[in-house]
């Protein structure tokens, strides 16, 4: 016998459905998005808010972009899965034009970011056994404190957040973890079997922490020097959201490899890489790593769809502009219910004063006003706002802000 499903009608029946019926592994706002559009989504009810925080840069371009849909839609009459048993007609222009983007030589598809990190990771053990000559099992790598980079078992074996962590051991081993932005940690930390150092350029579930100048050229050097693989987290950084293409091309870096996820799947897929150097990619042989999903057709029309947006250079210039302006308004509230105002581009963290709200119950008031971000580590308002917004748009979120922890 067939039962009978019924649809909600209101906000609220669709939150009792999830509550009721999916894994609690998320503490969503009670907001119930039904459409998007550019830097708007609509609810269930009709209420239109603003998205301050794009997917956590999973939207740069917007919601619907036109071009990324009509990508997919032509590309959902076509085919949309091979599995890597077959080659099909959009796999090599993607990751031809993928590097081209970002001066690389390889590019290794996959799905999420953090299936990119897992690669990167297997990559570089690899590397470290076969090039440099590290003793089997011996490969180290070394990260940075309040770093984030997945949630896949291995990824949270180096993870310092408690929630992250707790009771999912026991954790992988061979990482070492040092502070983020103190170079002499890292230099102390690298031996002569550490295979890489794995970074991001900057920090986002931390509070879009930037670190110091000199701080990701001097990872570098002390690469160079040891003969050590510079892996950039260019996740939620990278693909224009910072300004440059990439974060570490602020600093005139450059990394041996990249992980690159988010926007690279223009909102629509999930679409993630590693790309990088052919002498460290090419130690994988058939066989010894793959994803049935990865760098499937769908995956590769869209991808190849957001690399013609980044290659103009227009969304790199939106980012710079918009960003200094959003930065601008942000830094008018320091000293009125806002303690410090971090990140690049249109990326922000907002610290909220001592004795202001909860970054959960800023997020929740900002969400009644029409706005959506949300908080990370409670006291920061993490700002993310599709690389479409306009001037007017972003005073109208910084009005909200400010009426919510302004003082």
């Amino acid at each position: 016998m067939t039962a009978t499903i019924d649809t909600p009608s209101t906000a609220a029946g669709y939150v009792e459905l999830d509550e009721r019926w999916s894994t609690h592994n998320y503490h969503p706002l009670p907001v119930v998005i039904a459409e998007g559009d550019g830097a708007w989504v609509t609810d269930v009810d009709g209420n239109r808010y603003l998205d301050f925080l794009s997917g956590y840069s999973a939207l740069n371009f917007g919601h619907r972009h036109p071009a990324l849909v009509a990508a997919a839609v032509e590309q959902l009459g076509r085919v949309t899965l091979t599995s890597r048993a077959f080659h099909h007609d959009q796999f090599g222009l993607f990751c031809r034009e993928l590097a081209e983007l970002t001066g690389t030589d390889l590019v290794l598809p996959m799905n999420s970011g953090a299936e990119a990190v897992e690669s990167a990771i297997k990559v570089a053990r690899k590397w470290a056994y076969q090039v440099k000559g590290v003793p089997a099992g011996a490969a180290q790598i070394v990260v940075a404190g309040s770093n984030f980079h997945g949630r896949t078992t291995t990824i949270v074996s180096f993870s310092t957040d408690d929630t992250a962590r707790a009771d999912f051991g026991p954790f992988t081993p061979g990482f070492t973890v040092v502070k983020y932005g103190d170079l002499d940690a890292m230099a102390d930390a690298i031996t002569d079997t550490t295979a890489a150092v794995l970074i991001e350029p900057i920090q986002g579930e931390a509070g879009v922490v930037v670190p110091p100048a000199g701080y990701l050229a001097g990872i570098r050097r002390l690469c160079d020097e040891r003969g050590v693989l510079m892996i950039a987290d260019e996740i939620q950084s990278g693909l224009a959201r910072t300004g440059e293409l990439l974060a570490l091309d602020h600093e005139g870096v450059r990394a041996d490899l990249y992980t690159l996820g988010k926007a690279l799947g223009g909102g629509i897929m999930p679409v993630s890489a590693v790309v990088g150097r052919a002498d460290v990619l090419g130690v994988l042989r058939p066989g010894e790593h793959g994803s049935t999903f990865g760098g499937n057709p769908l995956a590769c029309a869209v991808g190849r769809a957001v690399v013609k947006l980044l290659a103009t250079g227009e969304f790199q210039q939106r980012s710079r502009e918009m960003g200094a302006y959003l930065h601008g308004r942000l830094n008018e509230l320091v000293g009125r219910g806002v303690a410090e105002v971090r990140g690049r581009g249109l990326w922000a963290g907002v610290e909220i004063a001592p004795g202001g709200p909860a970054g959960r119950a800023a997020s929740e008031a900002l969400a009644k006003q029409g706005v959506l971000c949300k908080e990370t580590h409670d006291t920061t308002l993490r700002i993310a706002p599709p690389l479409v917004i306009t001037r007017e748009e972003i005073d109208r979120g910084v009005a909200a802000i400010s009426n919510v922890i302004g003082r």
